[in-house]
């Protein structure tokens, strides 16, 4: 009933020559792997990435290592981690890490495959020419974060149209100037005040509720980030508490209790980049597999909450959910 699926900008994805000789020098090549929050936060997606290596012919263990590297929420260590894994002379990374993990890598390396997860045009981030034909040592799958954060703030509007404060809570470490500039642009096209309260920390976030309970805001958007992902069920009890609508990226979030989500299934993208990890351990170069972004995403509504807060939810959007939690 949900399948979600990632499409090539532009084409299939063509194999090429073979990427150097670094991953068939060794009978066990070693993947590379750059993760901005923990192991406990992104097992749910590193079976959907290993299911990728699985059909391309790896399986971790028998053919192919992985050398894990985590940041554990903590974004400044990534330009050291990757330098870590291009000591290791991996034969190809994924940077998991949204756009700052991408750019950690390709600043420590040029001839290294990378497979990268972004959230922002990766042609803006200047980590490929092109999303047809990357060009370098990268290519990878857009999560269109930015635009989705966009979104998100439409269907605010549409849920509570009376709302003219809306807070966004942003983690200052993972969410770029630009994304918030272009989320301020589109509150301004709905005529909606946005204030924007930063969390970095569990104490933080308490802190930020603590002056949307002052402000009493519309509702509250929360934006996509890895390690709030991680404090999801902290989010929902004080979005209950503080009885503020609020919308959410995953699905996780409204299963423990949210309102609702609106965002491209992880696990199936990173589905995509064991594919394209498996391909280049097979020969395929970086720069001849267009950048795949996400084209379909899920909207989950949970019901309950919305009766809890005394929302109805417009018609309109429970057609347009893929799923209804009652």
């Amino acid at each position: 009933m949900k399948r979600r699926d990632l499409i090539p900008v532009l084409g299939g994805a063509v194999l090429g020559w073979p990427f150097g000789a670094r991953a068939q020098k060794s009978a066990m090549p070693v993947i590379g792997f750059l993760g901005s929050a923990s192991a406990a936060q992104f097992a749910p997606y590193l079976a959907g990435f290993r299911r990728g290596l699985n059909e391309t012919g790896y399986v971790e263990g028998k053919n192919v290592a992985i050398e894990f590297r985590w940041a554990d929420g903590q974004y400044d260590r990534l330009p050291a981690l990757a330098a870590d894994l291009v000591r290791r002379q991996v034969a190809v990374i994924f940077s998991a890490a949204a756009g700052g993990g991408a750019r950690s890598a390709k600043a420590a390396t040029s001839t290294i495959p990378i497979v990268f997860s972004a959230g922002r045009d990766p042609v803006e981030l200047g980590l490929v020419a092109s999303l047809s034909h990357p060009g370098g040592n990268l290519t990878g799958i857009n999560f269109l974060t930015t635009e989705l954060m966009e979104k998100r703030l439409e269907i605010l509007h549409a849920l509570v149209p009376a709302a003219t404060v809306i807070a966004y809570v942003v983690n200052p470490g993972g969410t770029t100037e630009y994304r918030t500039r272009k989320v301020q642009e589109t509150a301004r096209t709905f005529g909606l005040q946005l204030r924007v309260l930063s969390a970095a920390n569990q104490q933080e976030i308490d802190a930020a509720f603590a002056t949307i309970g002052q402000l009493r805001p519309g509702a509250l958007l929360v934006d996509s980030d890895v390690f709030f992902n991680a404090r999801r069920e902290q989010f929902v009890a004080l979005a209950a508490r503080y009885k503020v609508p609020a919308i959410y990226d995953i699905r996780q979030y409204v299963t423990a209790g949210g309102l609702i989500s609106y965002g491209a299934d992880p696990a199936e993208a990173w589905y995509q980049a064991g594919i394209y990890v498996g391909k280049i351990l097979n020969g395929a170069k970086p720069a001849d597999l267009p950048v795949m972004q996400s084209t379909k995403i899920e909207m989950v509504i949970n019901l309950k909450t919305a009766k809890t807060l005394g929302l109805a939810i417009p018609q309109a959007l429970l057609l347009r959910a893929d799923e209804v939690i009652e």
